[in-house]
């Protein structure tokens, strides 16, 4: 039994936010943002945009590229920011509402960076175990370019996070891709460096809470965390990559193409000389900066719509999130 990707799509929002305005607004020389955190520019959803709307939108692109009904679709799974339209909220009710997806179920998935490889691990599972599934429509999107201060230095590394969203239809009928194995590994020493400190249980909104800019993004102690990360992460993310290709019976030598979350330019290059993929096999968002879990499907949206890939190619999808969660999987190209 074997379970496919349909189609993908991916939507970003209208306005685009260049390395030069990032710069005005953060005190970063232009040149840093551009060459060292790997970023010309990224999108900027509208006030009015949320991220139910940007799945939805990009849902519908998918359910009509591929010539589905969303009635149907059995499950619409949402794995994108947890920073949604409202707090203590699913989105994935409101997404399968906005669709007309009227016998799916709804399930979410709070992964935030390494969604893509989750989800893709997820689906494939769920649709294994219960064989009465065939279509299962997963969603992603991301506003977290509306969760920053440009002026708390500490949270600079979250500078090239911008807003967009991806999709992917997986079928049992076949299609562009077969899924095949993933992997994981949590390292949950770095749970508390990233987050918005308040309006959670720990530190419930307050007057004070508002007006000290605590329910923006921020990191607690970035020095820890970098030389904590730069210890780790190449490490993780071979690991995952090898595993979730061990487990399809494959190796490094057989990726084709690399779907990668977007990392810091350096971080970028260091991953694919580690992985031992050429740079021309593995889109760099550039022009996006990171999406929570968006980025991996979006890059392989576009390496399908511009014909980069061929049948048999092996695709690695590989992402992380904070926490930290690395995770990988892979697709076969039909």
């Amino acid at each position: 039994m074997t379970i496919h990707i349909a189609g993908t799509a991916s939507y970003l929002p209208e306005r685009w936010m260049t390395a030069a305005e990032i710069s005005a607004a953060s005190g970063v020389p232009e040149q840093v943002i551009v060459e060292r955190f790997g970023l010309r520019g990224k999108h900027i959803a509208g006030s009015g945009e949320h991220v139910s709307d940007m799945a939805a939108e990009v849902g519908a692109r998918v359910l009509a590229e591929t010539g589905t009904d969303a009635a149907e679709v059995d499950a619409v799974v949402y794995f994108g920011s947890t920073w949604k339209d409202h707090a203590v909220w699913h989105a994935a009710p409101r997404i399968t509402h906005l669709l007309g997806a009227r016998r799916a179920f709804a399930l979410e998935l709070d992964y935030v960076s390494c969604g893509t490889p989750v989800a893709l691990r997820v689906c494939r599972d769920l649709m294994l175990a219960e064989p009465h599934l065939r279509r299962v429509l997963a969603v992603a999107a991301c506003r977290e370019s509306h969760l920053l201060d440009y002026g708390n230095l500490r949270s600079r590394f979250a500078f090239t996070f911008g807003d967009g969203a991806a999709a992917m239809l997986l079928s049992r009928d076949g299609g562009q891709a077969e899924v095949l194995e993933s992997d994981m590994v949590t390292d949950g020493s770095f749970a508390h460096q990233v987050r918005v400190p308040a309006g959670g249980s720990a530190e419930p909104a307050s007057h004070d809470s508002v007006s000290n800019g605590r329910h923006l993004l921020d990191v607690a102690d970035p020095a820890s965390m970098k030389e904590g990360l730069d210890r780790v992460s190449l490490p993780n993310f071979l690991r995952v990559a090898e595993g979730a290709l061990k487990r399809s019976g494959l190796g490094l030598g057989d990726v084709s193409q690399l779907c990668v979350l977007h990392l810091k330019r350096s971080m970028h290059d260091g991953l694919l000389a580690a992985l031992g993929v050429p740079a021309e096999r593995a889109l760099y968002l550039d022009d996006t900066g990171h999406m929570s879990g968006v980025d991996p499907l979006l890059a392989l949206d576009r390496a399908a719509r511009a014909g980069r890939l061929s049948a048999g190619d092996v695709v690695l999808l590989l992402a992380a999130g904070t926490g930290y969660t690395w995770a990988a999987s892979v697709i076969r190209w039909a």
